[in-house]
């Protein structure tokens, strides 16, 4: 779903749009890409967040993001900053450049009701700090949080919901495997290229490519295939909460009790 958000920054949403509203424990993922300034530049001025978690990475590009907690820092091209919003936390992230191109993800992942009001918290990291594991000339895979097969580690840790988050560009010509917890719900999102994805049902397989987002089913693995071009997507994968959601705006709490008075709280300069 074509739309925008902050100050007017255009962007494409994929989980929280009518055709997927949520994926337990994942609140909403929006894409954003663009050379043309006007379409970037006025960014995502100060606003608060309570009770789940925001994750930014970027493809290319420079953000500076700014808090009340004091923290402050660009994320850049390759990096990953996994913030955990908990009681309350007020902040911004604006474009820190002015021409060229600027794209990446956000993703917003729930917290449970015991969770919900901790201290809010951040984990991020550049480019360099990211593991990149090579596979015998068939897949790179940079891991954000969460182990692979071969058992490169994310440095994002001790996340609630035990996240997979990993970056993988699979060669032409290639078959790329890797197992997922049963427990989990995941998704892949294709940034580059056409994957032909096994179903864990029959012998077919569903083609998903460049731009799209793909809801995996039952099973235990991810195997997908890569025809004669090579592929780029995200992997993600998180453990359900399975509470109820009462959201509003950038409020997400268990009951619109919790809500308005996380509506009060801001509005008395609480956070």
């Amino acid at each position: 779903m074509p739309t925008s958000d902050g100050a007017g920054v255009r962007l494409t949403r994929y989980i929280g749009s009518p055709q997927l509203d949520t994926l337990d424990p994942f609140l909403m993922l929006d894409f954003f890409e663009s050379d043309d300034p006007d379409d970037y530049i006025a960014g995502f001025p100060s606003h608060p967040h309570r009770g789940f978690e925001t994750v930014t990475y970027m493809l290319a590009g420079r953000v500076r993001h700014e808090d009340s907690v004091g923290h402050t820092g660009v994320i850049e091209a390759g990096g990953i900053q996994w913030m955990t919003a908990g009681r309350g936390i007020i902040h911004s992230e604006m474009p820190e450049q002015e021409s060229g191109r600027l794209a990446g993800f956000q993703l917003w992942v729930n917290l449970p009701a015991s969770q919900k009001m901790v201290s809010p918290a951040y984990q991020e990291f550049p480019a360099h700090q990211v593991p990149q594991e090579v596979r015998a000339n068939e897949a790179t895979i940079r891991v954000i949080t969460g182990q692979t097969s071969l058992g490169a580690t994310g440095p994002v840790h001790d996340i609630v919901t035990d996240p997979l988050y990993l970056d993988v560009t699979v060669n032409k010509r290639s078959t790329f495997e890797e197992p997922i917890p049963e427990t989990h719900n995941g998704f892949i999102f294709v940034i580059d290229g056409t994957l032909l994805i096994e179903s864990h049902h029959s012998n077919s397989a569903q083609s998903v490519t460049r731009r799209q987002l793909a809801v995996l089913g039952e099973g235990d693995r991810l195997v997908a295939h890569t025809s004669d071009v090579a592929a780029r997507f995200l992997l993600v994968a998180g453990r359900p909460i399975g509470e109820p959601v009462a959201r509003y705006g950038p409020f997400v709490m268990n009951t619109q009790d919790e809500v308005q008075q996380a509506m009060h709280d801001y509005q008395s300069g609480l956070f």
